[in-house]
C-alpha cells in the first residue's frame, strides 16, 4: 500500500523581510497593539533590523545592479518546453516558476507555486494546491486553469501551441503523454494529476524548468506566441544577440537582488574572457571547461561516464572477472585524461542527486588485487578483451581516457584492445550486445535516481536493438523489483532505502562501473555575490547581488 505524502509550505521558515504596509503604518503612527511588553519590543526590535538592513550598502547596491551574463548563444524564442540543456534552462529558471522546484544547490524538491501537494494512497492520483497572490508578468492573475492549459500543452500532443518535438517530455514522461491519463481543476486552489500507473519521479520532473508553467500571448506582428511567466524576472528585450531580464520586486519569493540581468551571446570563449577582465561582463558560463580559471568555479552536474560489461559473454559473466576491472581502475590516473572537463565518479550517483551511497568506493587501482580476482574467476592471464568508446564528454581527451583504462587491466592480465569506431557506431554495435566493454554516458534526468539506475539496471533495457538502454544485458528480478517499487512509492524515505539496497547490490555486481562525473563552469568576476552553482547547470541568479564596494582590480601590466 501506498504511503500519503504531504508538503505545507506554512511550515516551511518564511522571510522576515518587512512588507510595504509595515513601512506606511509607521509613517502614518499606526503600530500594531500588543498586549504584552514583550511582544511590543519584539516589534520595534524587528523594526530597527529592518532599517539597519535596508540601510546596509549590500542592500542598496543589490537593488541597483545589473548582472551581465555571457552565453554561448541566444535563443530566439524563448520556450521553456524545449528547455533540455544550455541557455535555454538557464534562463527560463529566472523568467518562469514550475510547480515544484529544485532546492538552491540539489535535486531536493521544495515548494513553488504549488504550496501543498499530496498524494493517493494507490499513486494514481497527484494534488497540487496553488499559491494565493501570484501573477504573470503582464498581471494576469494566476488561476486553475492557465495550469491545467500549460501542462496539457507540454503533455499531451496535438494541444493548441504545443513545442515542437518531445525530447525532453518523452524521456521524463516515458513518452507523451506516456503515464499521464489527464490533468484538471479539483476546484478554484487545486490542480490533479491522474496516472496511468504509480510513478514516483513525477515530483521531481515537474521541477524541471521544461514544465514550467506558461502564459501565452499572440504578438500582433508575425503572430508568434510570447510565453509570459511568474518568475522573478521578465523579459523586457529580445534580440538576436541579447536578452534582457528586468526584476519583479513583487515576486512571491521575496523578489530579487538584481535589477537587471542582460545575457549576452559570447560564443568566442577568449573574447568572452576578454570582456570579464575587461569589466564589461560579470558572468561567463562557457559550453565547456574555461581557459581561464581565475574567478572559475564548477559543480558535478547530472551526466556521467560509466564503463558497461557486456554480462553475457566472457569473461564479464562471472561476477569475480567484472569486481576485478573495478579494482583495477585507478582514478588517479584516469583523472589526467578527464582534465578539468570532469572528475571521478566514486558511486553510482552524483552529489547532488538524493539517495547518493558514498561508501566503499568502487575503483579500487589494484591491478595485484585484480589479478587475484580474475584468477579466482578462472580468467587465464592474457585473455583478450576489446573496449568500444561510444561517448566521451566535451573536453575529456578520448584516446588518454582510453589508455587510463587499458593500461590497468593490461598489468591486471587482460589484453584489452580498443576498438576503433565513431561514437554512433560504437552505440549502435553496444545496443546489439557485440561488445565486451563499452565506455558511454547517460544523465540523472531531472536529478531523480530513477532516471539513472533504471534504465541502466533493470531488464527494460536490455533487449538488443536500437532501444536498448542497459548495455550491460545484466538481468537481475531482485534489482528489477527494487528498482520498479523504488519508482512508484511516492513516500520519500522510503524510495530512499529502496535506492540505497539497490546500490548495495549494484555494487556487489558491477554489471556497469561509474567512472567519472562532468562538472558545470560559471566563471565570475569578484564582485559578484551568492552565485551558487547547480548540478542541472541552471543556477538561480536571483539572490546574486553585485558587491562594488570591492576595490577595481590592479591594471594589467
Amino acid at each position: 500500500m501506498l504511503e500519503r505524502q504531504r508538503c505545507d509550505e506554512s511550515r516551511m521558515p518564511s522571510s522576515v523581510a518587512p512588507s510595504a504596509k509595515f513601512w506606511l503604518d509607521i509613517a502614518a503612527g499606526r503600530v500594531p497593539a500588543y498586549n504584552s511588553p514583550m511582544r511590543a519590543t519584539a516589534f520595534w526590535l524587528s523594526a530597527l533590523v529592518a532599517v539597519l538592513l535596508s540601510e546596509s550598502p549590500a542592500a542598496v547596491l543589490a537593488q541597483s545592479g545589473v548582472l551581465r551574463v555571457g552565453v554561448p548563444s541566444i535563443p530566439r524564442e524563448l520556450d521553456p518546453a524545449s528547455a533540455l540543456e544550455g541557455v535555454v534552462p538557464l534562463i527560463a529558471r529566472q523568467v518562469f516558476d514550475t510547480l515544484v522546484q529544485y532546492g538552491e544547490t540539489n535535486s531536493d524538491v521544495e515548494a513553488g507555486l504549488a504550496v501543498q501537494w499530496s498524494v493517493s494512497r494507490d499513486g494514481l492520483v497527484w494534488a497540487f494546491r496553488l499559491r494565493d497572490g501570484v501573477t504573470f508578468h503582464d498581471g494576469t492573475p494566476l488561476s486553475v486553469q492557465i495550469v491545467v492549459e500549460s501542462l496539457q500543452r507540454e503533455i499531451f500532443p496535438g494541444q493548441p501551441k504545443a513545442p515542437a518535438g518531445d525530447a525532453v517530455v518523452g524521456r521524463l514522461l516515458r513518452g507523451t503523454p506516456g503515464v499521464i491519463r489527464e490533468i484538471r481543476a479539483k476546484d478554484a486552489h487545486t490542480v490533479l494529476i491522474g496516472l496511468s500507473q504509480p510513478y514516483a519521479p513525477l515530483l521531481t520532473v515537474l521541477a524541471h524548468p521544461a514544465f514550467s508553467i506558461v502564459l501565452g500571448r499572440t504578438s500582433s506582428e508575425g503572430g508568434q506566441t510570447r510565453w509570459l511567466g511568474t518568475g522573478p524576472f521578465a523579459v523586457g528585450e529580445l534580440e538576436a544577440d541579447r536578452i534582457v531580464l528586468e526584476a519583479r520586486p513583487g515576486h512571491w519569493g521575496n523578489g530579487p537582488r538584481l535589477s537587471r540581468i542582460t545575457f549576452t551571446e559570447a560564443p568566442d570563449e577568449a573574447r568572452a574572457e576578454a570582456a570579464l577582465a575587461a569589466q564589461n561582463l560579470d558572468v561567463i558560463f562557457p559550453a565547456g571547461t574555461p581557459a581561464r580559471m581565475a574567478g572559475a568555479q564548477s559543480v558535478p552536474g547530472w551526466r556521467i561516464g560509466y564503463l558497461s560489461l557486456q554480462t553475457e559473454k566472457a569473461p564479464f559473466n562471472r561476477v569475480k572477472a567484472r569486481r576485478a576491472v573495478a579494482v583495477a581502475l585507478d582514478p588517479a590516473k584516469i583523472a589526467p585524461a578527464l582534465g578539468a572537463a570532469a572528475t571521478s565518479l566514486q558511486a553510482f550517483l552524483p552529489r547532488g542527486v538524493w539517495s547518493r551511497r558514498d561508501a566503499p568506493p568502487l575503483m579500487g587501482g589494484d591491478p595485484q588485487r585484480a589479478r587475484r580476482l580474475l584468477d579466482e574467476a578462472g580468467v587465464a592471464d592474457g585473455t583478450a578483451t576489446t573496449l568500444l568508446i561510444a561517448d566521451v564528454g566535451q573536453g575529456i581527451d578520448r584516446v588518454k581516457l582510453a589508455e587510463a583504462i587499458r593500461a590497468p587491466l593490461s598489468a591486471a592480465g587482460l589484453a584489452v584492445k580498443v576498438q576503433s569506431s565513431s561514437p554512433d557506431a560504437a552505440r549502435a554495435l553496444a545496443q546489439t550486445g557485440e561488445h565486451q566493454m563499452v565506455l558511454a554516458e547517460a544523465r540523472v534526468e531531472a536529478g531523480d535516481p530513477h532516471f539513472l539506475l533504471y534504465p541502466l539496471s533493470t531488464s527494460e533495457g536490455a533487449v538488443r536493438g536500437g532501444s536498448a538502454l542497459n548495455l550491460s544485458f545484466y538481468r537481475n528480478k531482485s534489482l528489477d523489483n527494487l528498482l520498479i517499487r523504488a519508482s512508484q512509492l511516492s513516500f520519500r524515505p522510503e524510495r530512499d532505502k529502496l535506492y540505497l539496497r539497490a546500490q548495495a547490490l549494484l555494487a556487489e555486481e558491477l554489471p556497469w562501473i561509474p567512472v567519472y562525473v562532468g562538472l558545470k563552469w560559471v566563471v565570475v568576476r569578484p564582485e559578484v555575490r551568492d552565485l551558487r552553482l547547480h548540478a542541472s547547470g541552471s543556477p538561480r541568479l536571483d539572490r546574486v547581488w553585485l558587491d562594488a564596494q570591492l576595490p577595481p582590480p590592479p591594471p594589467r601590466p
